[in-house]
């Protein structure tokens, strides 16, 4: 029998958390040969945790209080370092607590995993839920990700992680800052299933264009060795062309450099001291059974 852990970080969308728990165990109900846990991190919410009821199929809730909000990526990695060390599962699930994760897709992801339970498994994205212009800046995001890390990032946090790779991640001060180019650049083997991003169960989407923007520099930083040697390659052909193509070639080089400095700026966000002390953060554990 395979023990799977399923993490999911929570901002005062109780209500959302309790419609995704039963939705959750709707779709696991007929899994064989597996275990379900649910772990929540309440990134210090400013509203009271709902009256929480443990679904049949799920063994037991546990509520892991943070003393400070860290934001949805550090809830992720403060999860994994803190699961790291723990020996009773044998699979990490990571998913949204809003529903835009679908849960229709969590049994795609178990069955993947138990397969083959030595490689770790993401929900590629085929299709999002936003609108066109929102689709167009991801796919624009995607392509200077592949430019500039020579990486194609077609997963989110959306992923079931063996416990190996669990431990490989806790150690790596980029999980602080973005999870899926963390997992891109120390996962070397990865399975992936087809994903649709779905809707938010209650309210309209939370990621905003300057959240994409900070999303899309936070995993090109994970790679910020091969940018700025890519940067280099490409500022000496600019300049080689300014000759050529004058104030283009000038221009380019210009919007190079600031990119650069962003990517660098950015970069900062992984800051070992506090991944790695990130567990004097968490206050209260609530568990809940049947």
């Amino acid at each position: 029998m395979k023990k799977f852990i399923i993490l999911i970080p929570v901002y005062n969308d109780w209500e959302s958390l309790i419609k995704l728990l039963f939705e959750i165990n709707s779709n696991i109900q007929n899994i064989n040969n597996a275990e379900f846990k649910c772990i929540v991190i309440n990134d210090a919410s400013t509203e009271p945790p709902h009256d929480i009821k443990v679904p049949t199929n799920i063994d037991s809730i546990k509520v892991v209080n943070m003393k400070k909000n860290k934001g949805h990526a550090r809830c992720n990695a403060f999860g994994i370092r803190y699961l790291a060390k723990k020996n009773d599962y044998d699979h990490l699930i990571l998913m949204d607590g809003d529903g835009e994760d679908r849960p229709e897709e969590i049994k795609l992801l178990v069955e993947k995993a138990l397969e083959n339970g030595n490689i770790s498994v993401v929900a590629k994205r085929i299709k999002r839920s936003e609108g066109p212009f929102f689709q167009f800046l991801y796919r624009i995001h995607k392509l200077i990700t592949f430019v500039f890390t020579g990486k194609n990032i077609n997963f989110g946090n959306y992923s079931c992680l063996t416990k190996k790779d669990v431990l490989i991640l806790s150690t790596k001060e980029s999980l602080w800052s973005s999870f899926s180019g963390s997992v891109k650049k120390h996962i070397h083997e990865l399975n992936n299933i087809n994903s649709i991003r779905g809707l938010r169960y209650f309210g309209p989407s939370k990621m905003s264009l300057f959240k994409l923007g900070i999303h899309s520099f936070s995993i090109i930083a994970v790679f910020k060795t091969n940018v700025f040697l890519r940067s280099a390659i490409l500022l000496i052909i600019l300049a080689y062309l300014n000759s050529m193509i004058g104030i283009i070639s000038i221009s380019l080089q210009i919007i190079l450099v600031i990119f650069n400095l962003i990517i660098f700026l950015v970069s900062l966000r992984e800051n070992k001291d506090d991944f790695i002390n990130s567990d004097k953060s968490k206050g209260e554990e609530n568990t809940y059974t049947r």
